[in-house]
């Protein structure tokens, strides 16, 4: 019997193989749907293969569904099969998806103890609330202290996104975004804040603009940067150069924008999130 807590997140979290495998985490994947054929995100498709979707420029049709109960059902009884007498839970915020109520129904039919965190974000902010939540299961195997770590990192949360097809954020209907020339921009702060800044017609002045966002008055943040594809170096490549001189960045970590987001922005999309490093 293993007295920590299990940790469980979706695939929306972008959790880099090498971060799942070290600290054990399990993840229940998403379902995107492009021109009609169904994949399951992490399991046979990836990143690489999802952009390889959008030949010669072309956008295809693109949805995506949450996991269902039963798809948590069965990660939470892989927990019990491994030990676990309970679970904490990590998903995208409620506001975007209806993966948090799977997990809840998939909570009610199983043993063990599952306790739900909604992260209040999604993409790798999801991942930055699971990785504190699997540092602090190190430290102590108290549940409620595992909980408390992701839930302190949901409230500090802050991202920074440029979006390579604007067109697909707007027809989810989840963003208003003006019809604008050149590059689109946003950020989000904790609790699902959004707020659009502009947008821009230069890849320095995209760069500029995200690394200017990127700030918590000088206190020190750590950072971590996400690209979807090669177009998006320049951007990508630019932000990373305007942080890493600056003195109230401690740390830099990067991770790749898989189809349950490139779902929303396309290829092209840059950005990533930043929280206090206190």
């Amino acid at each position: 019997m293993d007295m920590r807590p299990a940790l469980v997140t979706d695939s929306n979290s972008q959790i880099p193989p090498e971060l799942r495998d070290r600290y054990g985490i399990e993840v229940v994947p998403i379902t995107v749907i492009v021109d009609g054929e169904a994949y399951l995100e992490g399991v046979d498709l990836d990143a690489d293969g999802f952009y390889r979707l959008f030949p010669n420029g072309r956008t295809p049709e693109i949805t995506t569904s949450q996991p269902s109960p039963g798809d948590f059902v069965d990660a939470y009884r892989r927990c019990e099969a491994q030990g676990h007498e309970e679970i904490v839970s990590i998903h995208v915020m409620a506001g975007l998806s209806g993966t948090l109520n799977s997990a809840r129904l998939a909570a009610e039919l199983v043993d063990a103890r599952v306790h739900l965190v909604d992260s209040g974000t999604a993409s790798f902010g999801i991942a930055c609330c699971v990785w504190e939540a699997a540092l602090a299961r190190e430290r102590s195997a108290v549940t409620e202290d595992v909980v408390a770590a992701a839930e302190a990192t949901a409230a500090k949360l802050h991202s920074v996104t440029a979006v390579g097809a604007a067109e697909l954020l707007a027809a989810s209907g989840r963003v208003s975004l003006e019809p604008a020339a050149g590059i689109e921009m946003f950020v989000t702060g904790p609790g699902g804040s959004f707020e659009v800044i502009g947008s821009a017609r230069t890849d320095s002045e995209v760069c500029d603009r995200m690394a200017d966002a990127m700030t918590l008055g000088g206190d020190p943040i750590r950072v971590a940067l996400g690209i979807a594809d090669e177009s998006a170096l320049p951007y990508y490549e630019g932000l990373e150069a305007r942080l890493e001189v600056r003195g109230d960045v401690v740390e830099i970590v990067r991770y790749r924008i898989g189809p349950s987001v490139g779902a929303f922005t396309g290829p092209g999309t840059a950005g990533g999130f930043w929280w206090s490093a206190d």
